[in-house]
């Protein structure tokens, strides 16, 4: 084992620590590090879990015996309706992110992901976000229309603020779960250590890259369907409404092309978990590690075709429902060959007793009932009949329960030494898992029964002499069983984490590079950043913890003061930029409560201050970007160490900027696709449509939107190459003339439907051409912003020929705009012509 160095007798570690501590006193909460953002985020992920898990106790308690009053309806609705969404988005999702954000640059062997602000921005909108949601309970004001908000239910007959809590609240926390996907992708692609190639990388980081790259897909839909949903409540643009053309089946399409994904957003970071930890008390590398990559892309891929598994009594053709049961039934496929791989290296090594074994070994046979389970209704004839009944309930739990939450206890015992310092108790621990494994059994088996019986869902009570008494009592009483199992861990992980003393070095004896850290763990992570040359370095790489230890690697000194880590090639890890990461602020604080501002005030129809915090907003992202990214260093290069000279700066495809914009960019194409979808939804169900005598926007207006949005796009591309020859008044002008055009533009495309009679509230399809031409409208306001700043930079020399990040990232932006442009014009103004 090798003796790490420390700060007070070792001038590099010092320097180092003084670089990467983080703030002291009430300036604690500006703090950046993953380290600190990540505990942050888990600890609000799991205390919104606890609070889920009252809800569903108390709901327990109402079902225990039939005609009970502990519960109104109204009540119980509330209360189903939070604890079903604050599963799913306040917990199921952000858990996964929040422990990466915790975990991932010790496994990627990093110093920090590279945007930490974004990270720190992500949980204060979660965390803002999820308060709200959660305390509307306390007001008697909680959604109460079922944790998938259906219309016409939630849109026409439902009274209060409860689903615009749900619609804005939850929307807000999506922003948040957008934020730490682009951070974890741009992580996993760009700051692996040298020598990682990309088939190399630890299972954890694969799964995180697939999973990432799903909520970019899964959860825009949503988005766009939140848009359209509130729209109707606050302003009448009926979309769900089929007196006016809508249909809320549209809702249910785009609802449940995020709500099927999730289920895998959810399940594949608890495998990952997994697969990390089965190895080590295998004692043996993974069995099939490509079948395993391979498996965990094409369950993500399969997973976008699988919506309408939830959707087969809507009376859907019968065409379709044999595809998507087929579809269904084929994505136990992939899972099976993870499944079986994770089998099959417990097989093939020396298995070592312990607690996180213990959960994961209980999390497959859960899962694979669950599974079972699924197969079944993924059978359109016996979907009929358990459609809404609490059969499904039962699949349900036993999917997310046993695919996600025992892993994520397993990946608790397993981390804790990691994160805290000390290990948890081993025999709480047995207590903890046979208490869970007993009492989730105990409580959700019966509900199969209950279910084929014909006990439908989200009711509150039920007559006597139905036969549902006993599987319900039941039931209950396995809830507290499984209750109490938590209460241990809670109790176990608190009195730990208090304690003095600290763990052994790499406790489990685990050969991945999180295990190089320190214990406690330092604020700089690693020593020095290796060169790894197998995807279980510590079991095969000899020396290489004493080697870490000593500074023999990358960045083993801070000699500036400043935070850095290293950034390299997206396929073979090769070193290409030493990247300074800013440090505290607390303006990713007040930029979360601005953006809270803008989502929450509509809620009560405060539009001014919803304006106002929206505006404030902006200014505060724009003091954070303009303080905090894309410094002109102060010489061009550093030695890193290892001989080698690394650029400080970097722009273009070799930047993180630029992946981040692609990436955020790809997430914000699917929300506007979404919308696209839904005027060809209502091409497909409307015999006539657009309306036969409706006016559409006409041609003039789009097609002179479309050439100056053209034409801006163009002055922009002149102004990045006018930059990159250091020609500054061409730059100016080029720049100036895109925001005239684009202005021009916007404003052209509001025009379209304004000036041609064009009312949203009247029938579904002036509503979606306002909603795709303002959608497209507002992205080239961005746009407008973005030039803008471009132009300060250039003024204030922030920005010059060769640190020209930001006019590289405005133009991506603009590429994504102008195919925005096309699309929306050839839709609003060339398809009637068609139809």
């Amino acid at each position: 084992m090798s003796t790490p160095a420390h700060p007070h007798h070792d001038p590099a570690a010092g320097r180092l620590h003084r670089a990467w501590q983080a703030p002291t006193g009430w300036r604690y909460w500006s703090a950046v590090n993953n380290s600190i953002v990540g505990r942050w985020y888990t600890a609000a992920a799991i205390a919104f879990f606890l609070f889920a898990g009252v809800l569903a106790l108390l709901m327990r308690v109402q079902l225990a015996f039939p005609g009970n009053a502990f519960l109104d309806a109204d009540t119980y609705n509330q209360l189903f309706t939070l604890h079903g969404s604050v599963m799913m988005f306040l917990f199921a999702v952000p858990i996964f992110e929040a422990f990466s954000i915790l975990v991932l640059p010790s496994v990627l062997g990093a110093r920090d992901l590279p945007f930490p602000r974004l990270s720190a921005f992500g949980f204060w909108c979660f965390l803002i976000g999820g308060v709200f949601v959660c305390g509307s309970v306390f007001f008697d004001a909680a959604p109460k229309d079922g944790w998938f908000m259906y219309p016409p239910l939630s849109t026409q007959y439902t009274e209060g603020y409860g689903a615009d809590v749900w619609l804005l609240g939850l929307s807000f926390i999506e922003v948040a779960s957008i934020a730490a996907a682009v951070e974890l992708i741009v992580g996993v692609l760009k700051t692996r250590p040298p020598g990682m190639r990309i088939n190399l990388m630890p299972l954890y980081a694969w799964y995180i890259l697939v999973v990432g790259a799903m909520i970019l897909f899964a959860f825009p839909p949503l988005i766009a369907g939140d848009i359209m949903f509130e729209l109707q409540r606050l302003a009448g643009w009926p979309f769900f409404d089929p007196a006016k053309g809508g249909d809320p089946v549209l809702w249910q399409h785009l609802f449940w092309i995020f709500g099927h994904p999730e289920v895998y957003i959810i399940f594949l970071p608890a495998i990952a978990l997994v697969a990390m930890i089965v190895p080590t008390f295998a004692r043996r590398p993974i069995v099939g590690y490509s079948w395993i990559v391979l498996a965990a892309v094409g369950t993500g891929f399969l997973s976008f075709g699988l919506w309408v598994h939830h959707m087969f009594t809507t009376g859907l053709p019968n065409l379709s429902l044999a595809f998507f049961s087929a579809a269904s039934e084929a994505v136990a496929l992939p899972t099976g060959v993870q499944i079986f791989a994770l089998l099959a290296t417990v097989l093939a090594g020396r298995l070592v007793r312990s607690v996180p074994m213990l959960f994961v070994l209980g999390a497959l046979a859960i899962f694979v009932l669950g599974g079972l389970t699924g197969v079944m209704v993924a059978l359109a004839p016996f979907d009929f009949q358990a459609h809404d009944t609490y059969f499904v309930v039962a699949h349900l739990h036993y999917v997310l329960i046993g695919g996600m939450v025992f892993p994520v206890i397993a990946g608790t015992y397993y981390y804790y030494p990691l994160v805290i310092g000390r290990k948890l108790s081993d025999r709480l621990g047995k207590w903890a898992f046979w208490l869970m494994f007993a009492g989730f059994n105990i409580a959700f088996l019966p509900m199969h029964a209950s279910g084929l019986m014909g006990m439908p869902r989200r009711i509150y009570t039920y007559h006597a002499g139905q036969g549902f008494e006993l599987p319900n009592l039941v039931s209950t009483l396995g809830a507290f069983v499984l209750a109490a199992g938590f209460a241990v861990l809670l109790y176990d992980a608190v009195r730990t984490a208090l304690r003095k003393g600290h763990s052994e070095r790499d406790p489990w004896r685990g050969g991945t590079l999180e295990w190089l850290g320190e214990i406690p763990s330092q604020s700089w992570n690693l020593r020095s950043i290796p060169v790894v040359h197998s995807r279980y370095p510590l079991w095969e790489q000899p020396g290489l913890m004493a080697d870490v230890d000593a500074g023999r690697y990358y960045l083993p000194d801070a000699e500036e003061g400043r935070r850095e880590t290293l950034i390299t090639s997206t396929i073979d890890a090769a070193p290409e930029q030493c990247l300074r990461v800013p440090g505290p602020t607390f303006l990713t604080l007040l930029a979360a409560l601005f953006t809270g501002g803008a989502f929450i005030f509509p809620v009560f129809h405060q539009y001014a201050a919803a304006a106002v915090s929206g505006a404030l907003a902006v200014a505060v992202i724009l003091a954070w970007l303009w303080t905090g990214t894309a410094e002109i260093p102060e010489k061009p290069e550093k030695a890193v160490g290892l001989d080698t000279t690394l650029p400080l700066y970097a722009s273009g495809s070799k930047s993180v900027g630029w992946w981040a914009m692609f990436i955020t960019m790809i997430g914000d194409m699917a929300a506007y696709a979404s919308i696209v979808f839904g005027y060809f939804y209502f091409w497909t169900i409307h015999d006539d449509f657009p309306p036969a005598g409706a006016t559409g926007p006409g041609l003039a207006w789009p097609l002179l939107a479309l050439l100056l949005g053209l034409g801006a796009w163009a002055a922009g591309l002149f102004a990045r190459r006018s930059n990159s020859r250091d020609r500054g008044g061409a730059f100016h002008a080029a720049a100036a003339a895109a925001v005239v055009l684009s202005t021009a533009a916007a404003a052209a495309l509001l025009l379209a439907p304004a000036t041609t009679g064009l009312v949203a509230t009247a029938h579904v399809y002036p509503a979606v051409v306002w909603l795709l031409c303002g959608w497209t409208a507002a992205h080239v306001a961005v746009g407008v912003l973005m030039l803008l700043y471009c132009i300060a930079r250039r003024l204030a020399g922030r920005m010059t020929a060769r640190h020209d990040i930001d006019i590289h990232n405005v133009v991506l932006y603009w590429h994504f705009v102008a195919i925005k442009l096309v699309v929306t014009v050839a839709t609003i103004a060339g398809f009637p012509l068609l139809a």
